[in-house]
């Protein structure tokens, strides 16, 4: 009988959760149509891309509001235990509410677990997908730069033709080992630049022992400093490296030292490993949040008392983890505290909200 109840209390929240993410996945990717489609209305493209593409980029964000569709789950499922009484059956059976909280909390940290190790590599390679499609259709100069196997690739289209300009890798503010192919309108190879080393926090880019090859007139010439007008400056180069969504957590932890060869830095690799492994811990916690909640108090309010409270805690939740991040990442506090400081905050208000629950 123990294993039946448990099943049911396993998938009826399994169910709960999965329709809760469809209805998130489905509005996602509605909102992000519009978007989509405006970037690709002067393509003279067809209606299948603004879909693909949508439908590639949207996964990415339900993996980030994943603890908060948990949660608002969560709060439905025990509302509805209430509501129909099978919280007071399943206690017949001697199902106590910290037992009850105990199964479906551990069975998000094993959800979150199984996201880590299954999902996350395929929402990588869709926004990998995503960002590449985008590169190759857009004419917006923002979005052509990519980060690969091979290094840092730019292109920078103007009036007068484009450039193409791929990087090692980035130290610090410092771009290493570069060629820049310099072209016209019509394709025609104008120069070739290869350049030891650009520093880029300034405009021009200031480049040491570079070569500048002239297909046209066959020559070469070396020049030991040269001024490079890019429309490219640190910061927009910086704040690719700081977008790691397209690498999932098994890259992360299997080729870390090949990222941080690439430019990535250690800090910013450890964060994201850090945020990563707290996903189960944070689903974990987000079910028992919505338990004390609900389940919590004996008091039949009415649902609308709960759905501001879900609101609200969300909004506060978020916006706390936001904060915390950036401390982190301005050095007011330690990076990887900044990570787990939500969950640990979170854990000792569900500590005291357990101990109330399991009490009634």
């Amino acid at each position: 009988m123990i294993n039946i109840v448990n099943k049911y209390l396993i998938i009826k929240f399994l169910k709960i959760n999965f329709n809760t993410i469809l209805i998130f996945f489905s509005l996602g990717v509605i909102l992000n149509l519009f978007e989509e489609i405006e970037f690709v209305k002067n393509l003279n493209l067809s209606f299948t891309l603004p879909v693909v593409l949508s439908l590639s980029y949207v996964p990415t964000l339900i993996l980030e509001l994943l603890p908060f569709i948990v949660f608002l789950s969560s709060m439905y499922y025990f509302l509805h235990l209430r509501s129909a009484k099978d919280l007071l059956l399943i206690k017949v059976f001697g199902y106590s509410n910290i037992k009850i909280i105990f199964i479906l909390s551990f069975f998000s940290f094993l959800l979150g677990v199984f996201v880590l190790f299954t999902v996350n590599p395929i929402t990588s390679t869709l926004i990998e997908y995503y960002e590449t499609k985008k590169a190759d259709y857009s004419r917006d100069v923002g979005h052509l730069i990519s980060i690969n196997k091979n290094g840092v690739w730019i292109k920078e289209v103007d009036e007068f033709g484009y450039r193409i300009i791929n990087a090692a890798k980035l130290d610090k503010d410092i771009l290493k080992k570069i060629s820049i192919y310099v072209f016209d309108n019509n394709n025609d190879l104008l120069k070739r630049i290869e350049s030891e080393s650009a520093l880029i926090t300034g405009n021009p880019w200031q480049m040491k022992n570079v070569y500048i090859y002239d297909p046209i007139e066959n020559n070469k010439i070396f020049l030991q400093n040269y001024e490079f007008k890019s429309d490219k400056i640190f910061n927009q180069i910086n704040s690719l490296y700081r977008n790691l969504n397209t690498v999932s957590f098994l890259d992360l932890v299997l080729n870390y030292s090949q990222l941080n060869e690439k430019g990535y830095s250690k800090e910013l690799l450890n964060e994201k490993i850090n945020k990563f492994i707290s996903l189960p811990f944070f689903l974990s916690l987000m079910v028992v949040l919505a338990a004390i909640f609900t389940i919590g108090s004996l008091k039949h309010k009415q649902n609308f008392y709960y759905v501001l409270i879900s609101i609200l805690a969300c909004v506060a939740i978020y916006y706390f983890k936001d904060l915390s991040i950036a401390l982190g990442q301005t050095e007011k506090i330690n990076l990887i505290l900044s990570v787990w400081m939500p969950i640990i905050v979170i854990s000792l208000f569900c500590s005291i909200g357990v101990i109330q629950i399991n009490e009634k």
